[in-house]
């Protein structure tokens, strides 16, 4: 990442962040205004690690700081993997057969019964445009603008 390139990831960041902010005004229900939140906490995440990033570099610029460079390396690494999620999140250990939503605790995916034992882990169903609402052209763009993903998915059980 160059530091024009990070400015500009900045300021497309704080954008959108206006920009969601305005949209919730418009919200007509405890589910919208809560997807709205999240995507706000989302992008306020992304601007604190821009703004790390910018300081790092401003440091490795002035060689202030010897291990600067390592940290940016670091940092930028972390950040190339960075995702919004604005519903739920699934961790699956298949290992031990045990599954977490939203990093609560663990749960067994294992029952049995006379059959025998059956393995049934949750799997994520994303949210429809419809469901999104007015967010659904604003996830796409500040996909499309950013490079960062916007998540919107729930857990659901196969029937």
């Amino acid at each position: 990442m160059t530091p024009d390139h990070n400015l500009m990831l900045y300021t497309r960041l704080a954008g959108f962040r206006l920009v969601v902010l305005a949209n919730r005004f418009g919200c007509d229900s405890d589910f919208s205004r809560e997807l709205h939140d999240r995507l706000v906490e989302g992008l306020e995440a992304a601007i604190a690690r821009v703004q790390i990033i910018m300081e790092l570099e401003r440091n490795v610029f002035a060689g202030e700081d010897e291990f600067a460079a390592y940290q940016l390396e670091g940092e930028a690494e972390i950040f190339g993997r960075f995702t919004i999620n604005l519903l739920d999140e699934l961790e699956i250990d298949y290992d031990t057969h045990e599954y977490r939503i939203n990093y609560g605790g663990w749960i067994s995916a294992m029952t049995a019964d006379d059959n025998g034992v059956e393995v049934n882990f949750p799997e994520l169903v994303a949210l429809t445009d419809n469901e999104l609402g007015q967010l659904a052209p604003i996830v796409s763009e500040i996909t499309m603008k950013t490079g960062i993903p916007v998540h919107a998915a729930r857990a659901t059980y196969a029937s």
